[in-house]
C-alpha cells in the first residue's frame, strides 16, 4: 500500500494497517525486509547496521552510506594513522595489543599497550570492545572497523578534527589485520559507561518519566555539540539517536559518538538521502532530497527530545513510507511550499489533508509551553525554518539550567554548560550571547 492510500485511510477515520512492502518508495529507496520480525523495533533499522558501545551506542557506517564517501586515497597515509599495522584479531579477553603513538614536536614515539577485556558490541562492520590501557590503567572503548584498502576512512578524518567536551574523544588509532588478511581500523575512544537510550529505557521499565532536569540537561548538551559540529567544524553527524548519545551517569555530561555516517556537507554537492536511522530521519530525506543541510541533525535532536518526554520514539515507522505516515499523523500534511523546501525536485503533491495534532495531546502529560515550543521549532517540515543549534541552546526551555541555584537532583553541581569558546559563539549577536551565558557564568 503506498503512502497516499495509507494517509487516505487515516483521513477517512479508518485505522488500516498493511504489511504490504511493495511500491512503498517515497524517496526512491527500497526497504530491506527484516529477518527477525519479533526483534525490539527500537533496536532495528534497515538504514544502517547498528552495533553498540555499551550494548547500544556505536552504529556502523554501513554499505548504504559507504558509497557516498569513498575517496581514491590510500588509508596507509602517515597523516591518518599511528604506528604499524598490528597482526591478529586482538579482541579476545586478556589479549594484549601493543602499538605505537607518534611523538609530537620531534619527541620519541610512545609505545601503548591495551588489554582487551570483553566485546561490548558487534555489527557487520566489525566489533567494539572494552579495553584497558596498561600504561595509564584507563578504560577505553576500541571500535574496530573493517576497511576497504582502496579508500580512506572518513570517520577517522573527522574524529581527528574534533575537540569538544560534548564529543567523545579519539585517543589513538591504529590498523590491524586478520588471518584472512582483512584490514581493520581501530579507533581508541574514551569510555563512557551509559547511553541516553538506556537511561531513558530504565525509567520506562519502572513506569516512570525521566526527570525534567535531565531532559533539559541532555537536550541542551546535544544542541551545544551540534553547534560545535555544524558551526565550528562544518560536519553533519547524520545519525543522531539515543544510542549514539553517551552519558556519564555520575556527572550527567553528554558525549556524541559514532561518526561513521558523518560528512562535511558542501553546498551544491549531492549526498545520499538514504542516511540516518529511520525513527530520527528528517522528512526531506524520506522525500529523496540530496542537497540537504545540517538541519537534518536538528530534526533528529527534536525526535530525541520528544522521546525523552514520551519514553518511546515519537515517529516509530516500520518502513520509509510508514515513517512519513507517522510524521504526517502528528505534524499534519505538508503544504506544497513545505514539500518544495524539503525537495524542490519532488513533484507528487497528491496527499490527503490531515490536520496537525496539538503538542499537548502528543506528550499526554504536563509539559511546559517552553518544551512544546522548542519541539515545534525543531520538528518543522521546512529545513530552513528549524532553529539552529545555537538558537536552540538559548531557548527558554533551558532557562532552568541558567539559574545560579540549578543543580542535579542529588545536590551535585551541573556539568560545565556555559564555557563557550569564541569559535562556538562566532556570528552570535550580543543579545544572543547574553541569553547563552548567564551573568553568574560571565568572566
Amino acid at each position: 500500500m503506498n503512502v497516499v492510500r495509507r494517509l487516505t485511510s487515516i483521513a477517512s477515520g479508518r485505522n488500516f494497517i498493511s504489511s504490504d512492502n511493495n511500491n512503498n518508495n517515497v524517496g526512491g529507496e527500497t526497504e530491506t525486509p527484516r529477518s527477525k520480525p519479533n526483534q525490539n523495533r527500537e533496536e532495528t533499522d534497515s538504514t544502517v547496521t547498528t552495533t553498540t558501545y555499551q550494548k547500544d551506542s556505536l552504529s556502523s557506517s554501513s554499505s548504504s552510506s559507504t558509497t557516498d564517501h569513498q575517496k581514491d586515497m590510500g588509508i596507509g597515509d602517515d597523516k591518518d594513522t599511528d604506528g604499524v599495522i598490528i597482526k591478529g584479531n586482538g579482541t579476545e579477553s586478556g589479549r594484549i595489543i601493543t602499538t605505537k603513538k607518534k611523538g609530537l614536536n620531534d619527541q620519541r614515539d610512545k609505545t601503548i599497550s591495551y588489554r582487551a577485556e570483553h566485546v561490548i558490541g558487534t555489527g557487520s562492520f566489525g566489533v567494539v570492545f572494552q579495553a584497558k590501557c596498561l600504561e595509564t590503567e584507563e578504560k577505553v572503548a576500541i571500535k574496530k572497523v573493517l576497511q576497504d584498502k582502496r579508500y580512506k576512512n572518513r570517520e577517522l578524518q573527522i574524529m581527528r578534527m574534533l575537540e569538544h567536551p560534548n564529543v567523545v574523544e579519539l585517543k589513538h588509532s591504529f590498523f590491524s589485520t586478520t588471518e584472512k588478511d582483512e584490514l581493520y581500523l581501530n579507533l581508541v575512544l574514551e569510555y563512557v559507561p551509559e547511553t541516553i537510550y538506556r537511561a531513558s529505557r530504565s525509567y520506562t521499565k519502572m513506569n516512570h518519566h525521566m526527570p525534567l532536569i535531565y531532559i533539559q540537561l541532555y537536550t541542551y548538551q546535544i544542541c551545544r555539540a551540534m553547534n560545535y559540529l555544524h558551526g565550528v567544524v562544518g560536519v553533519c553527524h547524520r545519525d543522531i539517536k539515543p544510542q549514539n548519545l553517551l552519558v556519564n551517569n555520575v556527572t550527567h555530561e553528554v558525549k556524541i559518538c559514532d561518526f561513521g555516517s558523518a560528512k562535511m556537507l558542501i553546498p551544491g554537492e549531492p549526498n545520499i538521502s538514504y542516511i540516518c536511522s529511520r525513527y530520527y530521519r528528517a522528512p526531506e530525506l524520506i522525500f529523496g532530497a540530496t542537497e540537504y543541510t545540517s538541519a537534518i541533525d536538528m530534526w533528529s535532536v527534536g525526535c530525541v527530545m520528544a522521546e525523552l518526554f514520551l519514553g518511546h520514539p515519537l515517529f516509530p515507522g516500520e518502513t520509509s513510507v510508514d515513517q512519513l505516515v507517522e510524521i504526517i499523523k502528528i505534524l499534519g500534511t505538508p503544504a506544497r511550499e513545505e514539500i518544495k523546501n524539503m525537495n524542490p525536485r519532488y513533484n507528487d503533491f497528491k496527499f490527503p489533508q490531515i490536520k496537525a495534532q496539538p503538542w499537548h495531546k502528543i506528550f499526554r502529560r504536563q509539559v511546559s509551553p517552553e518544551a512544546m515550543d522548542l519541539a515545534s521549532r525543531l520538528l518543522q517540515y521546512s529545513p530552513n525554518l528549524r532553529c539552529t543549534a545555537l538558537e536552540a541552546c538559548a531557548h527558554p526551555f533551558f532557562d532552568d539550567l541558567r539559574d545560579p541555584r540549578a543543580s542535579l537532583p542529588n545536590g551535585r553541581a551541573l556539568p560545565p554548560l556555559f564555557d563557550f569558546t569564541a569559535q562556538e559563539l562566532a556570528g552570535a549577536s550580543v543579545e544572543l550571547r547574553h541569553r547563552l551565558i548567564p551573568e553568574h557564568a560571565r568572566k
